[in-house]
């Protein structure tokens, strides 16, 4: 019998999508185009022989969404939004070898979702497999290297521009799973992906007078794909992750963190668009002493777009959160820009989390 350490971890290139299940993917796809600058770049519904469903692919930078809603009211989307509502099912993953991939994930201890199959048209063949990971979200490995469509088989080109906001690429997807699971999922990315723990900070890190958290942060060491796990810690009062998790109803994604070259004309942009950002307060900035010291951008205006400032031996990072981009307070963006810093802003987190306790508070939830 083969060993498990005797069998190589899947090979990864990088994030090739992300997909999240919605309530109306037409709907999402303005707001994604109209508010964030997403391109609408590709299209499947029953348009093009798919009957189940409807979805909108969205490019920007190296960034790819693809926004998917039923048409029905039974099957695995519209059950997956009747209880977790719109929030993300697919963090894909690009490889050279799907198949093996898989075969190498499964043997580690993953759980398959989707065996590997192929997917042609004129264009080539796109290969894929799943596994699942934290709550019902997954991770789909794609091979289409031998393949020049817009995106997939089964989907037409759909060209609307969204003028784009200076979004780059995924810097990290952050989890949130339940109170004593942080770790038995880190050992997975770990014993699964081989990923290196590369930061951690515990409930006195990131804390306030009201409630705290438990965050680990593991990375691809090839490829750099980070993926943060956080879990409750019990404190005075519901913390923001058991908030998420009980409307979420179990573990999920929690935000999506993409970079920018120009944080102040990005968040500039996606004001004057209409996106709502958690706010930081005055106080914070009057704090900030040498965590500001030699920064090129103007203090004032990060001031008044509310952008957090933090640093660490390598540099210093740009960072603002939006607001839940859905009624349910669960899933929200992030938008960074790193100056050198290799960290996540460790400095800013108790101002972060004070603001997302006054929104608890405001839901009654805190």
């Amino acid at each position: 019998m083969v060993q498990v350490a005797e069998i190589g971890v899947p090979v990864l290139e990088g994030t090739d999508h992300v997909e999240l299940w919605v309530g109306n993917a037409r709907q999402a796809a303005y707001h994604y185009r109209q508010a964030f600058g997403f391109d609408v770049i590709a299209y499947a519904g029953p348009e093009t022989g798919v009957r189940d469903r409807a979805s909108y692919v969205l490019r920007q930078g190296k960034v790819r969404l693809v926004l998917t809603a039923p048409l029905q009211p039974e099957g695995e989307i519209a059950e997956h939004l009747r209880l977790h509502g719109d929030g993300v099912r697919t963090i894909a993953l690009r490889v050279e070898d799907a198949t093996a991939a898989y075969e190498a994930a499964t043997a580690r201890g993953a759980r398959g979702v989707a065996e590997p199959s192929r997917a042609e048209d004129e264009h080539g063949v796109v290969t894929s497999a799943s596994i699942a990971t934290f709550g019902d979200t997954i991770h789909t490995f794609v091979e289409r290297n031998e393949y020049s469509g817009v995106f997939w088989p089964g989907y037409r080109v759909d060209n609307r521009s969204g003028g784009g906001v200076g979004l780059g690429f995924i810097d990290h997807t952050v989890g949130n799973v339940d109170i004593g699971k942080m770790d038995d999922w880190i050992s997975f990315y770990s014993e699964v992906f081989g990923f290196a723990v590369f930061q951690e900070f515990d409930e006195k890190d990131i804390a306030t007078q009201y409630s705290a958290l438990r965050s680990k942060v593991a990375r691809d060491p090839r490829t750099q794909i980070t993926m943060p796990i956080n879990e409750p810690h019990v404190g005075l009062k519901k913390s923001q992750i058991q908030e998420y998790l009980d409307y979420y109803r179990g573990s999920g994604i929690q935000h999506i963190a993409v970079h920018t070259d120009d944080v102040v004309g990005t968040v500039q942009e996606m004001r004057d668009r209409g996106v709502e950002f958690l706010t930081a307060p005055g106080a914070y900035y009057d704090a900030l002493g040498d965590r500001a010291a030699g920064i090129d951008e103007d203090l004032d205006r990060l001031r008044s777009l509310n952008i957090l400032i933090d640093r660490d031996d390598d540099g210093y990072l740009l960072q603002i959160f939006t607001r839940p981009v859905g009624d349910r307070p669960t899933l929200f963006f992030e938008v960074i820009q790193r100056k050198g810093c290799k960290g996540f802003g460790k400095g800013n987190f108790k101002a972060l989390f004070e603001s997302i306790e006054r929104e608890q508070a405001a839901r009654g939830n805190l």
